[in-house]
Parts: C-alpha cells; structure tokens; sequence
C-alpha cells in the first residue's frame, strides 16, 4: 500500500484541500489500478463536470460539459473510451467513434431529460408542426436524436437556434432551456415538458437567501433551471461557460446553480475562490464511482452499442450540432 500511496502522491497534491488525508487511501488502490488498466488496454476516460474530484482530476483524460465531451471524442486515438458520466454521453461518444469500443461503468447511470421524450413524441409532434425544425438537447437517446434535425447543448443552444434562420423551432426536450433561450433569441419556440431533476428544484426564494446569508455572492445560474430563477442570477450558462466565468473573473465568492460536484472540481483549480454550495445532487452521475470504473476495464463492460439505422440518422443530427 505504500507504493500505491507513493505513486499517487502527485495526484493527492491535486485534491488535498478537497478530499481529507484520511479518505485517500481508500481511493488511492482504485486510481492506480485504472491508471495501470488504461495503460494496458489503451483506453482514455472522459468525465463530465458533475463527477467527483477523485475522478475528474485524478483518473479522467478529457474533463467538459456535454459539447466539450462530443468535440475531444472525435479526436481521441485510444481504442477504448470509458464514460463517466450518463448513458445518452456514452451514446454520443459512441455515434462520434462507431469503431472504437464505448464503456459506460452503470448501465443505470441515467437523465431525468433523456427518459422525458421518446422517438415516437418526436413523430407525433413533427405531425402536429409540420415543417417546424426539431432541435433536440444532447440529454437525450440516440434514438430520439435519429429523429431530430440537429442537436444541440446549453453551451450551443443559442448558436444552434438562430444558425437555423427560422422564426419557430421545436426545442426538446427541457421546458425551461426553451423558455430561457427563447427569451434570449425572439424565436418562437415550441417546448416540451421535460426537465433535470437537478435544477428544476432549485428556486427564486434559495438564490435570495444566498445573497441575504452571504453578501456579496456572485450567482451563476445553469440554463435548465426555471426561468424566474436565472432571472435571479448574476450570469446563466452552461457548466463550460461557468468555469470560464470562474476563471476569467476570480470572484471573491460565488455559488454555481447546478449539480453539487461542479463547485468541489473548480475550487480544485481556483482555491482562492470561495464557494457557496447550495447541494442538489445528481443521482445518475454518482452512480459513477471508482470501483465501476476499475471493474468496466478489468471487465470490458458494459459496452454501449446503438442499432446502424438509428446511428446513422443520430450521428447526423450530432455532427450538424458539431458543424455550427
């Protein structure tokens, strides 16, 4: 056990004011055998911003929001991507390297978004609105986006709406990403009522109390929170958008409106800023832990497959979203 905390000293160093001395052993053994079996079977691991800081900095290759994590797959040269993250990230990933092998670590690492809406809505709604353009949000199935005309992401959505030139659009399937965009844009937008069971909890009243127990905060709020909410922040944007803010401006302090782990990984990065967490957690994401890491590379599981006619179509819509 001292070699295995020796060799991953340089990565402790990283996370030291996160994750308390006495919790890294245990995470030490897990890290150095992913680090060995990533060798051993030249595989990278991509990891979503809402990971722990025991995956995000400490085992994960290519770190991101969801549009960051579709654009580094495209350019990954391993033979083995390991998602951690949620299984419509692992389709992606899959769509965008169909001949690379995709692990996603618990098949039941799910989205609240992506189990909203099924190909058939989409069919459904096409005859309702004929000739309105579908423009579905990557948290979605590889199915549903085989029916989509583009995709997009909250870091893209407003690029992806106005590319299309169009005065109404069909956004789908988060109620309140449509209605913040089409704030923004002046598009009409037709929604479905989908939302993330992260950020539809949060309300107008926590982000007055942040600012009544913490003077002074710096708010930014995620786009799939309801619309009165980002009303309330300081600067609303996607994971990506967030940690540039962070970056750029170096708050004081600051509260993120979105998934827990999100502040725990920046505050890895910038330490002198201070973070205000108010906590609603993403079920799905931790699902994702060391141990079903190291387990889906021992074990080469659980493999992401999608059926060729709905990755041709879903690959087309991804690419369209990736060409804007």
């Amino acid at each position: 056990m001292n070699a295995v905390l020796e060799r991953t000293a340089p990565l402790y160093e990283r996370v030291r004011h996160i994750i308390p001395a006495i919790e890294w052993p245990s995470f030490a053994e897990e890290i150095d055998a992913i680090l060995e079996l990533k060798r051993r079977r030249n595989a990278v691991v991509l990891a979503h911003n809402y990971q722990t800081p025991e995956i995000f900095h400490c085992v994960a290759d290519i770190v991101g929001d969801s549009l960051a994590l579709a654009r580094e797959a495209m350019r990954v040269e391993a033979d083995v991507i390991l998602l951690a993250g949620v299984h419509f990230m692992a389709e992606t990933a899959k769509l965008l390297n169909p001949g690379k092998t995709v692990l996603i670590p618990d098949m039941e690492a799910g989205c609240s978004l992506a189990e909203s809406i099924t190909a058939a809505d989409i069919r459904m709604l096409r005859q309702r609105h004929p000739g309105v353009p579908v423009v579905t949000y990557v948290n979605t199935s590889a199915a549903v986006k085989a029916e989509s005309d583009i995709c997009c992401t909250s870091g893209n959505v407003r690029k992806v709406v106005e590319s299309l030139g169009v005065p109404r659009v069909m956004l789908l399937p988060d109620e309140f990403l449509a209605q913040n965009v089409a704030r923004e844009t002046g598009v009409e937008i037709i929604t479905w009522n989908g939302h993330c069971e992260v950020h539809e909890r949060f309300t107008p009243a926590d982000i007055r109390q942040l600012r009544e127990d913490h003077p002074g905060v710096i708010v930014l709020a995620h786009p799939e929170c309801p619309p009165e909410v980002v009303a309330e922040a300081d600067f609303a944007g996607s994971t990506a958008m967030m940690s540039d803010f962070v970056a750029s401006k170096r708050p004081t302090r600051v509260a993120l409106i979105t998934e827990c782990s999100m502040s725990d990984n920046l505050a890895v990065q910038y330490p002198e800023v201070g973070f205000v967490r108010p906590c609603n957690l993403c079920l799905h994401m931790k699902r994702i832990t060391l141990p079903k890491i190291r387990t889906a590379l021992e074990d080469m599981r659980h493999e992401v497959t999608i059926a060729p006619d709905i990755a041709d179509r879903a690959r087309r819509a991804v690419e369209r979203m990736l060409a804007v």
